[in-house]
């Protein structure tokens, strides 16, 4: 029908809703490029910055949080509104962001060695 606009989808919320906020972000930001990589072994290259074969919790937050401090245009640790994608959102704050990333990384730690492989890696986060 002519003039009939489509409901808008609410918006999910909490930790799910600011990791995929950070996530799609990632790709559409030219400062991104670097980190894109297109196999399972690869992540695990860039982000074993000790080269040990496995990822600590330590380079895991290294690795995923560095769009935080890029979109932080003010520097002041905090995702206003205004610095995240559309403009809209609850603030997000640093230490929030980096809790949310230690728990994807405790789901994703299957076997609970406080490291994450190549198969823990390519699996998707419980």
């Amino acid at each position: 029908m002519a003039g009939t606009r489509a409901p808008v989808p609410a918006r999910p919320a909490g930790a799910w809703y600011a990791a995929v906020l950070l996530a799609a972000l990632l790709p559409c930001w030219p400062w991104a490029a670097h980190a894109q990589v297109e196999r399972t072994g690869d992540y695990l290259a860039r982000m074993d910055a000790d080269g040990d074969g496995r990822v600590s919790l330590d380079e895991y937050l290294a690795w995923m949080g560095y769009a935080f401090a890029r979109m932080d245009r003010d520097g002041n640790g905090v995702l206003s509104p205004a610095e995240q994608p559309g403009g809209k959102g609850a603030p997000i704050t640093l230490e929030a962001h980096r809790q949310r990333l230690a728990a994807r990384f405790h789901r994703q730690d299957a076997d609970g060695d406080g490291y994450l492989d190549q198969r823990e890696l390519a699996a998707p986060p419980r």
